[in-house]
């Protein structure tokens, strides 16, 4: 069974006086498809830059294959 390829464990980003994410945990399979949905100003496109080391996330961690997104951002 393929293990998670993408951990994110009570990720958080702040802008300001925005909290922009939320304490957000998840995990992706290998094999798994996995979407993110949600209205506008959600955190979808925050989500995506952080996972991306576009934006290093405010507290918690991300893990892509394994490496960190916080120490690479």
């Amino acid at each position: 069974m393929p293990g998670p390829i993408v951990v994110a464990q009570d990720l958080r980003k702040s802008f300001e006086t925005t909290e922009a994410v939320r304490g957000l945990s998840f995990s992706v399979l290998e094999s798994e498809i996995f979407s993110l949905l949600g209205p506008n100003g959600a955190g979808k496109t925050t989500t995506i830059s952080m996972l991306s080391c576009l934006l290093p996330p405010t507290a918690g961690d991300a893990r892509l294959g394994g490496h960190s997104v916080s120490s690479a951002a």
